[in-house]
């Protein structure tokens, strides 16, 4: 082949390779605990009983090709998730040539749809102030992991924002939500509740988008929202976000139908999994992006194999739907904490031996 035509071969080629590659489902997982589970002993066992170190053995033997982090601001109850932690998880990642998500819960503590606690070092600051401090800590942390050779290639800009961002409430000793008799909490300082302050749920995001590709120009922003069977939350939340000013490359669902039925026991889990993929479908085409399961899980229960049967069905059904079903606009799913081991948290999918059960089955099938 004369040159010319071998450059103008690699011209058309490399382009096409890159698009696959953009393009390529994932399966990942939060292994945000780990570092933790580590310092107090776990060891991690493979189908086998082989000791095996975690990463590798989910992606070697789970074809997991991510990992996703969390990251707090100034995490003083156990110290956990802080950026130099999320820095050293990240470069095992890289060490197994395996890509990470960034999840920025702007917050000391869990944010979720419940709540969303302003960082103990951003009270009393006015918004214009807290964009600031946002904007610093998302640049700090990225920037952190830039230097170090780390280039993410999903940034979560909040965690399940569902009902906005950084707005506390009323909590116990241990952090968690106290409710009134009627189930209702209180709240006590906010700044982006999304029905009090709209404006200022989608100033923040668009704050935190912007220092994302300030310092990464190329990663995807990620809104995230649980509840994905919900079509009605997503044009109410996101709709929000656009009619203010936010903004976003992909929207991000947490996908968990235990929860659903725990809410709603009139639910099955298929529906809630045929409502979900049917949202996929729907919210990709209505805001113009792709969609990711950032979050789910399946329960564990060693006195039950057959619950971790069903768990892995359902898994790989949503594996699959997500692959298929979707125009191929679900990019990806990541399993929130596979190896957790049974105790508290009951939605991992590893026993109490540090093993993986049936429901990690689902990733290879």
């Amino acid at each position: 082949m004369r040159k010319g035509g071998l450059w103008l071969l690699l011209a058309l080629f490399v382009p096409m390779l890159l698009s696959a590659q953009d393009t390529s489902f994932v399966k990942g997982a939060d292994v945000s605990g780990l570092p933790r589970q580590e310092r107090f002993g776990v060891v991690f066992h493979d189908r086998d009983g082989q000791e095996r170190e975690c990463l590798e053995l989910l992606k070697n033997d789970y074809q997991m090709s991510a990992i996703r982090l969390r990251v707090w601001v100034e995490p003083t109850r156990d110290g956990s998730s802080t950026k130099e932690e999320v820095l050293r998880m990240a470069l095992r990642a890289k060490a197994l040539g395996m890509d990470v998500m960034i999840d920025f819960h702007y917050s000391d503590w869990w944010a979720d749809p419940a709540q969303q606690p302003i960082p103990a070092a951003w009270h009393g600051h006015d918004y214009e102030q807290m964009k600031e401090d946002l904007r610093r800590h998302t640049v700090e942390v990225l920037s952190l992991l830039k230097e170090n050779g780390v280039e993410p290639r999903w940034v979560q800009v909040g965690n399940e924002t569902s009902n906005g961002l950084l707005w506390t409430v009323k909590t116990d000793e241990r952090g968690w939500v106290v409710k009134d008799e009627n189930g209702k909490s209180t709240m006590v300082e906010s700044m982006g509740h999304i029905q009090t302050e709209p404006e200022h749920y989608a100033g923040f995001i668009r704050t935190g988008y912007d220092a994302v590709k300030e310092v990464l120009p190329n990663a995807l922003v990620i809104v995230h929202l649980d509840n994905g069977y919900k079509p009605g939350l997503y044009d109410w939340n996101l709709g929000t976000l656009l009619k203010y000013g936010g903004k976003f490359d992909m929207i991000g669902m947490s996908l968990y139908p235990y929860w659903a039925r725990r809410s709603h026991p009139e639910l099955q889990a298929d529906s809630v999994i045929t409502s979900c993929i049917a949202n996929i479908r729907r919210v990709s085409e209505k805001f113009g992006c792709d969609v990711m399961i950032v979050e789910t899980g399946f329960e564990v229960n060693e006195q039950h194999p057959e619950l971790m049967d069903e768990g892995r069905r359902q898994l790989s059904r949503i594996i699959h739907e997500a692959r298929t079903n979707t125009d191929g606009h679900c990019r990806g799913i990541f399993y929130w904490e596979p190896q957790t081991i049974p105790g508290g948290y009951k939605l991992g999918a590893f026993n109490s031996k540090g093993g993986p059960t049936a429901i990690m089955e689902a990733f290879v099938e």
